[in-house]
């Protein structure tokens, strides 16, 4: 078959693609966004017409998922580890109704926060809606369970979590493609109400996904994913889960650990062989990126004496991603470094992109609260956000997406006058819509400024279903008008912004400001393709 080189990601889609998928849903969130770009420049995609374009937030994406699952297709919902909070309604709730065709859900954890706001580890989540999960160790492992995941969520009629890390998502590696399989014809669920979530069937369905518990158990401990590999040191034994097998094995490049290993892929945890490897060896280290997901359940399970380690007592950091020298610092090897790091990559504060339009409306919005006081800017998370560094420091809050503009109606709510909310324009159509809504419902005296880019900038320029047309949202969920007041964020305009903004600040309402000018990097992008075209056509 076909060998390609991919990223984690991109093999997570090409084995979606090849096993039959018909649709994918996504919010952008980096370390997944390259899962669903990769399906939407994918040819075989294309001439399927799979379905691939962007949704507004990762709850509808998981119910729109799984509303192509009612009618028999295979669905994925992809997002990042944050955007499950969001979506968690749907995805606890799905594993109650069922499903028809395979649903996968697809989450990218960010262990060490590269661009995230937390560490936390989607694998909890799993546990909690008791389903199947898959975490692969490498991206022939992510291709090949992304291909046959179809088939074990419709074995067990229920949804299937994939779980990954940064690392494994943005680093590229061979992959061998398996036969191309056909998409599922449209079908309806066996049971009519299955989906129906009415108490008294909601318990009836509740009672049958703890049925089937057993059965998945089961499973796991005949997968494939997870295997007891012996060695004859047994004065330790080694739990790897996903990545951490690689960089196990990366200590170990002739394959001659000397001590058992036990790889787990596939969850529930396959008990069985847990037994075998904590009673054989004298002490267990568990490794695991994210949180001591493994390590906790073995500990009160099988261990009251210290002999298992990992995250909890030391043996590994608490905190931060995984990588072949903390691996290695573990079993007691020496680490060397052998070069560098070149200045170039070496971790920088970031800032925003030079001619960004966010640093005009920043400079405007600072020289405007002068007047009237620090401490009462709160802001949303997009490149934006960056606004909280010098030489701006112009923002005061950054916790969840779509919280700027509720944490600035419950600040109004308590006398903070102004009370002022930046937000992105994708940010804003995610979950901002409704927290507008309940600024208008009150009539809080809040200045909301919507920081309009045209894009999703963050996560490298993908669409919104804001574009084009913010005010007619503002005034159609309650903005009055006259109270929507879109600028043009250049130098030149500075004195009609800082104008603009005083009077809104004023204003005891809710007001929407929107700067808008295109984000510098896709303008440029835009400009290079458009010199590479006409370049084209004249030779």
């Amino acid at each position: 078959m076909e060998k390609l080189l991919l990223l984690g990601a991109e093999a997570i889609a090409q084995g979606a693609i090849d096993g039959g998928m018909s649709g994918i849903y996504a919010y952008p969130g980096t370390p997944s966004t390259e899962i669903t770009e990769y399906v939407q420049n994918n040819k075989i995609a294309i001439e399927r017409n799979i379905h691939r374009n962007w949704s507004a937030n990762e709850k509808t994406a998981v119910e729109a998922a799984l509303g192509m699952s009612y009618a028999g297709k295979r669905a994925m919902a992809c997002m990042k580890h944050v955007g499950l909070n969001v979506a968690a309604d749907p995805f606890i709730n799905a594993a109650i109704t069922g499903v028809n065709g395979g649903l996968v859900i697809t989450v990218a954890d960010d262990p060490s926060m590269h661009s995230s706001q937390n560490e936390q580890d989607s694998r909890f989540y799993g546990k909690f809606a008791m389903i199947p999960m898959l975490e692969p160790s490498n991206q022939q492992e992510a291709y090949d369970m992304a291909y046959e995941s179809f088939e074990l969520s419709e074995k067990f009629k229920i949804p299937v979590l994939m779980r990954i890390t940064t690392r494994l998502s943005h680093s590229r590696s061979g992959i061998k493609r398996k036969e191309i399989k056909s998409e599922n014809p449209l079908t309806y669920p066996d049971d009519p109400i299955q989906f129906v979530l009415l108490p008294s069937n909601a318990r009836k369905r509740y009672k049958g996904l703890l049925g089937i518990q057993s059965s998945i158990e089961e499973a796991a401990e005949k997968s494939k994913y997870n295997k007891y590999i012996d060695g004859k040191d047994k004065s330790l034994g080694i739990i790897a889960c996903g990545i951490a097998f690689n960089y196990l094995m990366e200590n170990y490049p002739e394959n001659n650990c000397p001590h058992p290993i036990l790889k787990i892929g596939q969850y529930p945890m396959p008990y069985s062989l847990l037994d075998k490897i904590v009673n054989e060896c004298d002490k267990i280290l568990v490794l695991e990126d994210g949180y001591p997901f493994v390590e906790e359940q073995i500990k009160g399970y099988f261990d009251k004496s210290g002999k298992i380690t990992g995250r909890l007592n030391g043996a590994i950091p608490r905190d931060g991603e995984l990588n072949p020298d903390i691996v290695g610092k573990a079993l007691g090897k020496e680490v060397k470094q052998f070069f560098k790091i070149p200045e170039i990559v070496k971790n920088r504060p970031p800032e925003l992109c030079s001619g960004c339009a966010h640093r005009d409306i920043y400079t405007a919005l600072n020289e405007t609260m002068k007047e009237f006081g620090k401490q009462k800017v709160f802001s949303d998370i997009g490149c934006y956000t960056l606004g909280a560094l010098p030489p701006w420091n112009a923002i005061n809050s950054c916790v969840d997406m779509g919280a700027s503009i509720t944490m600035a109606k419950g600040a109004a709510d308590a006398g903070v006058r102004p009370s002022v909310a930046v937000i992105g324009d994708s940010t804003f159509t995610h979950s901002g819509m409704t927290a507008l809504l309940d600024c208008v419902y009150e009539n809080t005296p809040v200045t909301i400024i919507i920081a309009d880019n045209a894009t999703t900038a963050m996560t490298g320029g993908q669409t919104s279903p804001a574009t084009g047309r913010l005010e007619q949202i503002c005034i159609g969920l309650g903005v009055k008008p006259e109270h929507v007041r879109v600028l043009t964020p250049l130098p030149k305009f500075h004195e009609e912004m800082i104008k603009v903004i005083r009077e809104e600040l004023l204003y005891e309402g809710v007001s929407v400001i929107i700067p808008r000018r295109e984000c510098i990097q896709t303008a440029t992008r835009s400009k290079k393709e458009q010199r590479v075209k006409a370049e084209e056509v004249t030779q």
